[in-house]
């Protein structure tokens, strides 16, 4: 894998602080180094200013055509990174060991939350987010006592609380959180020891067990989407019975039903939207766990339709689109792309490529706005910026 494919990782496990959780990242090549650029980090007194200059890789923003991106934010590369965005706020996450979490309002640029986890603690991603609430979750997973903590923040005020303590949802278990728009799935463990999915609503703090693993199985990999919440469940781990398979439910309400796979227990993770389902299969076996087959079901009883290979762990759904990434080399040299799907149409368009030596983030979705972070490596001056899209 070349330096820039290097980076992907790099920079994903930098922006996300990934859990130790086994499903929570694909394993990275041992060849190859990351770049980056000392200084010039902006003191975190002095929220990043969001930009607004169009920027439109590889499109074209005609009627029919790729859309246009803009640009949030450009950055040393150990300096903010954007975690996510809402018309009214900004999420920032710097580079220090911590991952200080800063929310800043996007009009005034004043800061509204700054999280800066105690010693020994690391923030997670995403920041589950809506008009006045913001999740912010902090793992220690190092040493004798692993424990995960999750705070809301009033937006309004910046007054925290600490959800464990408040007892208002089950508590998390696993640091894997997925969100769109305020609802969030992530793992619990009940009273009898069960691996359970919890979706919740950020505002009320309503939440439902969509279905449990009995111990030592595990579920994971949670992708919400506008109608959906897709997620992974592990039986017997660390035995040579292990199976990972996919399932799927709707927000509304109602049991989880697997999602057929091409070659069973490998499946990785996944969307679902108006339907249709995209998933990755890779064996935990595999040395080159970083990418990982794709495939496409319109509906349930669809037939399996390949998408290729794609970088595993970048599946996501925003708006009325599912997008993945894809890594090609051409004439040695290699780059990135993000691609997308909705049902209705016969192909994957592609909406975004990388120039040489640039390092994409998995896409995270807010509100129908599709976010994306590049990381400039190659010769001259490194940098990243954020960019988004609206994808509705």
């Amino acid at each position: 894998m070349s330096s820039a494919a290097v980076g992907v990782v790099a920079l994903a496990l930098a922006l996300s602080a990934c859990s130790s959780s086994p499903e929570s990242a694909p394993s990275q090549s041992p060849t190859g180094t990351t770049t980056s650029t000392p200084g010039a980090t902006q003191s975190p007194t002095e929220p990043p200013t969001p930009g607004s200059t169009p920027s439109t890789p590889g499109s074209s923003g005609k009627p029919g055509g790729p859309p246009t991106w803009t640009k949030l934010l450009k950055q040393p590369v150990d300096g903010q990174h954007v975690v996510t965005a809402l018309p009214k706020y900004l999420v920032t996450r710097g580079s220090d060991e911590a991952g200080t979490t800063t929310i800043t309002d996007r009009a005034n640029r004043r800061v509204v939350v700054r999280h800066v986890p105690p010693a020994g603690f690391v923030a997670q991603s995403p920041v589950v987010i809506d008009e006045r609430w913001a999740l912010i979750e902090e793992i220690r997973s190092d040493g004798p006592s692993p424990e995960i903590r999750a705070y809301r923040y009033d937006l309004t005020s910046g007054a925290r609380t600490d959800l464990a303590k408040q007892r208002a949802l089950p508590r998390i278990s696993e640091p894997e959180i997925g969100a769109y728009d305020g609802v969030f799935a992530y793992s619990s463990t009940d009273s009898s020891n069960r691996s359970c999915l919890i979706v919740a609503e950020l505002a009320s703090l309503k939440s439902r067990s969509v279905t449990c693993v009995a111990d030592p199985g595990y579920v994971a990999d949670p992708v919400v989407s506008a109608d959906s919440v897709t997620f992974s469940q592990i039986t017997a781990p660390s035995t040579p019975q292990r199976c990972k398979r996919l399932f799927t439910a709707a927000l509304s309400g109602g049991p989880a039903r697997p999602i057929a796979a091409a070659k069973n227990c490998i499946q990785w993770s996944g969307a679902s939207l108006r339907g249709a389902t995209i998933w990755s299969e890779v064996g935990a076996a595999d040395p080159d766990q970083y990418q990982s087959k794709a495939y496409l079901r319109t509906g349930a009883d669809s037939p399996t339709q390949s998408l290729g290979q794609i970088v595993t762990g970048t599946i996501v759904a925003c708006g009325n689109w599912i997008h993945w990434e894809v890594r090609t080399v051409t004439n040695g040299a290699e780059s990135f792309q993000l691609q997308r799907w909705q049902p209705g149409i016969i192909r994957p368009q592609r909406i975004y490529a990388t120039p040489p030596d640039t390092a994409l983030t998995a896409p995270t979705c807010q509100h129908n706005t599709l976010i994306l972070e590049a990381a400039h490596l190659g010769a001259g001056a490194k940098y990243t910026e954020a960019l988004q899209v609206t994808t509705a």
